[in-house]
């Protein structure tokens, strides 16, 4: 037998369904379901940036190749403030510090291409315009660079505190003039072995006779290491 008519059950789901669909309140629900999900995903996020902070050079770029997500964080130039290339210096080349100073930009903080024999002027331009706020740089036995890096780093490093160009047979005194007129921060230059530079480029960093201009170009400058500047 057929029954005709309503069915209440029936239609009192169905009315419960379309009033879920409709109501404000269940809207408002979903939204905020929506938007704490959203915060729990910015929260990882976070703290996943935040541990890959810590990480050196070769940690983050295997947990770059993870997953998309990872490679984004990972490769994000807020975790690129320190780097220290001394371990691939035999692999180094000028585009690797290119690419790192794109990356990085005003990050960058401290940088050690100590040994890096492959890198030369052109890199270190690039570096210099790219990374602002460089503070420590080592640059011990870059014997490609010559004076045309320090004349970078006069331009667009102000803020560079310390400075090691041990080694660096190219350097001359033109180099010394540069960074007394554009680094007034420095703090640490280390000059060693560096046998082209004489008493007439120091005489571009220091206050007394004969070392007169690097004091009152370089106010900040405690260690000033000339072993081997025989002249």
């Amino acid at each position: 037998m057929l029954l005709k008519g309503r069915v209440p059950a029936l239609e009192e789901k169905n009315s419960f369904e379309l009033q879920l669909k409709l109501s404000p309140d269940a809207n408002s629900f979903g939204e905020e379901m929506v938007l704490k999900f959203q915060h729990l995903v910015i929260y990882i996020c976070l703290s996943v940036n935040r541990i890959f902070s810590f990480l050196d050079v070769v940690t983050l770029c295997r947990c770059a190749q993870v997953s998309r997500a990872w490679n984004v964080l990972a490769l994000d130039g807020s975790n690129w403030q320190r780097i220290d290339l001394f371990d691939f210096q035999r692999d180094i080349e000028g585009r690797v510090v290119e690419n790192i100073s794109k990356r990085c930009g005003g990050f960058l903080r401290k940088l050690s291409l100590r040994g890096c024999q492959g890198v030369g002027d052109n890199a270190l331009r690039t570096f210099a315009q790219n990374c602002r706020n460089i503070e420590v740089l080592n640059l011990n036995g870059c014997t490609k660079i010559t004076d045309a890096t320090c004349t970078s780093l006069s331009k667009f490093c102000s803020k560079l505190r310390h400075l090691d160009l041990a080694s660096c047979t190219s350097i001359t005194n033109l180099s010394l003039k540069a960074l007394s007129e554009g680094c007034p921060l420095l703090e640490q230059l280390n000059i060693s072995w560096c046998d082209q530079v004489t008493k007439d480029g120091i005489q571009a960093l220091l206050e007394d006779e004969a070392l007169k201009y690097i004091g009152a170009h370089c106010p900040e400058l405690v260690t000033l290491n000339l072993q081997t500047c025989l002249e």
